[in-house]
């Protein structure tokens, strides 16, 4: 992995964490938050996952 794909990995994972709410966002929802609201949190974290997998398939190929 290069330079440029590395500096690629962070822009798309900062990217998908600027879209989740921070800490005090999150201390602000209900305790029986919208199913929406957690599937759309889920899903978020879940591309960022995605990304970093990935990231490190590509690096172990080499």
């Amino acid at each position: 992995m290069n330079n440029s794909e590395i500096d690629d990995v962070r822009a798309r994972i900062a990217a998908l964490l600027a879209e989740l709410p921070g800490e005090a966002e999150l201390a602000e929802l209900p305790a029986h938050s919208d199913l929406g609201d957690l599937q759309a949190l889920a899903q978020r974290l879940e591309e960022a996952h995605q990304v970093l997998v990935q990231a490190l398939e590509s690096v172990e190929k080499g």
